[in-house]
């Protein structure tokens, strides 16, 4: 009898004490970690105080990393926006998903336009909704948003996991910023506006010397050249107001500011994830907070103009500090901070060809050459990358080991309790067992570094040796010659007549010369033939693995059409200013 009453008594203390009857709570939500997700756009890995930068104020980023774990050598996918933001939401490299470019596009260009994430891909969100999660972006997208008609939205985030979204489909160019000109297609633009002042010319002369009787001009000449003036001024100005086309705000597929009010839109940014946690805090929740700062065009909140020692662009970075400085306040107030992971990153490295009169618009790389589009040199896919978990990180450790922002991907679905589908490969690895300190080494022995859909780059981390070998098969034509970018052109270009192909291969141990600045050979180097061979069989079984996949980037795909042109109001007269205070109420 006694033995029964102790029994019972001992199972109802178990019952009692356990979350699920003492709370009220379901189990699942309380043991499922909270994700929130901070990736800044373009800036530079040398822009951040605890990365090495002593003249622009980084207090709170910098501050995230001493309460977590830095990683040193955190490697984005593509040097680019939009193939680099594929391949983290999916974990795979962006080819795989028909977004590496074959020519002078490589990235999506237009909103208007029916290339971008194919549906047939699973990003993380996907599977943490599948897993009770509320997932939300706020912020920038640019991975495209219709296929077939203005509202199918086959490319948008809520089709794509996230069950809420507030911010840019699209991307920051200076079309958005009255006064910086224009960076789409600016050449093809220039030639459109030549060919009609020609054709306009033309068409005035004939009708000039036919009214003074100079010459007799047949009626249906002049009418050919009137039609052909308008659809040479209609091709130049119609898809070319970007403006209005390309700069938008939406909440969820609702257009709610067309175009976009730079002045506001830092404030509007977090506090609508500041909202969204808030809404979701009861429940496991993973946010992307996808800031539109550091791209060009810079823009600023009117407290933060002129309070960098490094104009405008350090005026932009302090500014992002201050916005993850709001967010982490945003957990701690809420006290989620020991079941939320917190991650701070960008998308790829500073753009460092960009600047003006008024000096440098563009992100500093560090010790680390070149930047933005330019493959695989170092400057150019290096980027921050910090994680912050109380309680489960450890505070202040630093990891040199080669990781990847496709590493986010099955990191996120192992915590949430998820599986990983079987039907594709994947390119990221599980984080945690490293930054966890379970594991000392990485578990990409190679990585390999894509400049649109070619294999620019890649890299070798041999398991006996703390050595990172990295091998360059063809590198971007710097101009004028001696110049650490692209400055004449503007951007790099990855396709034949704007590359220089290596045979051998540029190789370099970057655990030595970071900075790539001296090509080894085979009589500095004794493993030399070594690395050669070993990435040159990497890449033999890493090309096996690849599928065709539609181009996404192809002319017919990012080319402007009017039937797919997100609009505020009545197509073409697409026009409004979001109401003042408003904010979204779903997820």
């Amino acid at each position: 009898m006694d033995r029964c009453l102790w029994t019972f008594t001992l199972e109802l203390l178990i019952l009692t004490a356990s979350p699920k009857c003492s709370t009220g709570l379901n189990y699942d939500n309380v043991v499922k970690p909270n994700f929130v997700l901070m990736m800044v756009d373009d800036l530079g890995i040398g822009d951040i105080g605890c990365f090495g930068n002593d003249t622009i104020r980084t207090p709170n980023i910098d501050k995230l990393a001493l309460d977590g774990v830095k990683l040193t050598q955190h490697i984005a996918a593509a040097p680019l926006c939009t193939p680099s933001r594929a391949a983290f939401m999916t974990g795979r490299y962006a080819l795989r998903s028909g977004l590496g470019a074959i020519g002078r596009v490589q990235v999506i260009l237009f909103l208007g336009a029916s290339g971008g994430l194919p549906t047939s891909e699973t990003t993380f969100a996907k599977l943490l909704q599948k897993e009770g999660y509320a997932t939300g972006i706020v912020g920038k997208w640019h991975l495209g948003v219709n296929c077939e008609s203005r509202n199918d939205h086959c490319h948008h985030p809520n089709n794509h996991g996230f069950d809420y979204f507030y911010g840019l489909p699209f991307t920051l160019f200076n079309d958005c910023k009255p006064g910086e000109g224009s960076d789409v297609l600016a050449d093809i633009q220039q030639k459109l506006w030549n060919l009609t002042l020609l054709v306009g010319l033309a068409l005035l002369t004939l009708v000039c010397v036919h009214a003074a009787g100079l010459l007799e001009v047949s009626g249906k000449i002049i009418v050919l050249l009137a039609l052909l003036w308008f659809l040479a001024f209609g091709v130049w100005y119609v898809p070319f107001q970007l403006h209005t086309w390309n700069c938008i705000l939406m909440r969820n597929q609702e257009v709610v500011e067309q175009p976009i009010v730079l002045e506001t839109l830092t404030e509007r940014l977090i506090r609508e994830a500041e909202q969204f946690v808030e809404r979701n805090q009861h429940k496991p929740f993973m946010l992307f907070l996808s800031l539109a700062h550091v791209h060009t065009p810079l823009f600023i909140s009117k407290d933060f103009a002129g309070k960098s020692k490094n104009g405008l662009y350090g005026d932009n970075v302090e500014e992002v500090d201050w916005m993850i400085g709001r967010m982490v306040n945003a957990i701690e107030r809420l006290n989620l901070s020991d079941r939320t992971l917190m991650y701070f990153t960008s998308d790829h490295g500073g753009f460092i060809e960009d600047s003006d009169a008024r000096g440098q618009k563009g992100g500093w790389n560090g010790i680390y050459r070149g930047g933005k589009a330019m493959g695989g040199w170092e400057g150019g896919i290096r980027v921050p990358g910090i994680f912050r978990w109380p309680g489960r990180l450890a505070a202040g450790r630093v990891i040199d080991e080669p990781t990847s922002l496709m590493d986010l991907y099955p990191t996120l679905v192992n915590l949430a309790g998820a599986e990983l589908p079987k039907d594709r490969i994947f390119d990221g690895h599980d984080l945690m067992p490293l930054i966890e300190g379970r594991t000392e080494r990485s578990e990409h022995e190679f990585m390999f570094h894509y400049c649109g859909m070619y294999l620019n780059a890649a890299r070798w981390h041999p398991p006996d040796s703390n050595a990172v070998f990295k091998v360059h098969f063809f590198t971007p034509n710097f101009s004028p010659p001696g110049a650490g970018g692209c400055y004449d052109i503007g951007i790099c270009m990855c396709h034949k007549g704007f590359v220089t192909y290596h045979n051998p291969p540029l190789m370099f141990d970057l655990a030595v010369d970071p900075s790539e600045s001296t090509p080894l050979t085979a009589e500095t180097k004794l493993r030399y033939a070594e690395v050669l061979q070993r990435i040159r069989e990497a890449v033999e079984e890493h090309r096996r693995t690849l599928q065709p996949a539609p181009n996404q980037l192809s002319w017919e795909n990012v080319l402007w059409r009017p039937w797919l042109q997100p609009c505020c109001g009545t197509f073409p007269f697409c026009s409004c200013v979001e109401a003042t205070g408003s904010a979204g109420t779903a997820a």
